[in-house]
């Protein structure tokens, strides 16, 4: 018997991507797409679909907020109990570094981009075995039937102590788009980091390229809080590579970086009291 699906990606090639594929599966009838976290908790409660395939960063809510959503809402109709099953969700990201520990909980799978025609199809396999039919549904909750949001809450707080640390420090590594190239960069080798029009620009003392983050705040998630600073609201900068604090206009500062281009990066105001915390000034 088909499964339904629905498939919730900012990007349209991943969405026609993952379509291809899972139409090479079959028995799964994908229902309907979607490109950001609103559209996906509107088409889950309108389609009530076996499996969602869902995005991990995409604007506005990610999909981590899409199932915190979905649970207050299945909560709020329900006088706080857990009454509708939530279904099956499949997550995708180009960072595996979500997928570390997170998705051992229970009915929960993962995809790593780009979408490998294998790794689609076990992880299909995976939700339609435990996808509950009518008699499990009649059973306690078991491995077969679809997860709760008690259980959705287990991922989301495991995931909450993964991003904030219970795993050790901040990952040592980005990955950096320069070009055609993935690039894995030392933290400790970033100057800055800018955003322009909604790019974020990753710069070294040795080459400029872009990060997937779709934010700065979302950036500074993976980055050493001991180490970098949010020095204005388009910047991020690595303290340890400062060159020299530059006094500015009325009594605020820019600081000049150690990169190629010893660019300048201007210190909000709100900010100006930190930096005279950092420097003793």
């Amino acid at each position: 018997m088909p499964i339904s699906a629905l498939i919730v990606d900012d990007e349209k090639l991943a969405r026609d991507e993952l379509k291809y594929l899972l139409d090479a599966v079959g028995d799964v009838d994908v229902v309907a797409q979607g490109e950001n976290g609103i559209e996906a908790v509107n088409l889950i409660e309108e389609h009530h679909p076996d499996l969602v395939f869902l995005d991990v960063q995409m604007p506005g809510l990610d999909g981590f907020a899409v199932i915190q959503r979905l649970v207050e809402r299945n909560r709020l109709r329900n006088g706080g109990k857990d009454a509708e099953p939530m279904p099956q969700f499949v997550f995708a990201t180009a960072y595996d570094h979500y997928a570390v520990r997170a998705f051992d909980v229970n009915a929960v799978d993962y995809l790593l981009k780009p979408f490998d025609r294998a790794r689609v199809a076990a992880a299909v396999e995976r939700a339609r075995a435990r996808i509950g039919t009518g008699a499990a549904g009649a059973q306690e909750q078991s491995a077969s039937s679809p997860p709760t949001s008690s259980q959705i809450d287990a991922l989301l707080k495991l995931l909450n102590r993964t991003q904030s640390g219970e795993r050790g420090a901040a990952p040592a590594k980005l990955v950096v788009q320069a070009q055609s190239r993935l690039l894995l960069v030392d933290q400790a080798d970033i100057c800055y980091a800018a955003i322009d029009e909604g790019i974020i620009r990753i710069v070294t003392r040795s080459f400029e390229g872009h990060s997937k983050c779709r934010t700065l705040e979302e950036l500074q998630e993976l980055l050493d809080p001991a180490h970098f600073w949010r020095a204005h609201r388009g910047y991020v900068v690595n303290i340890n590579h400062i060159r020299e604090v530059v006094p500015w206009f009325k009594s605020s500062y820019q600081l000049r970086m150690n990169d190629k281009q010893q660019t300048e990066i201007p210190v909000s105001r709100a900010q100006t009291k930190r930096l005279r915390e950092l420097f003793n000034l």
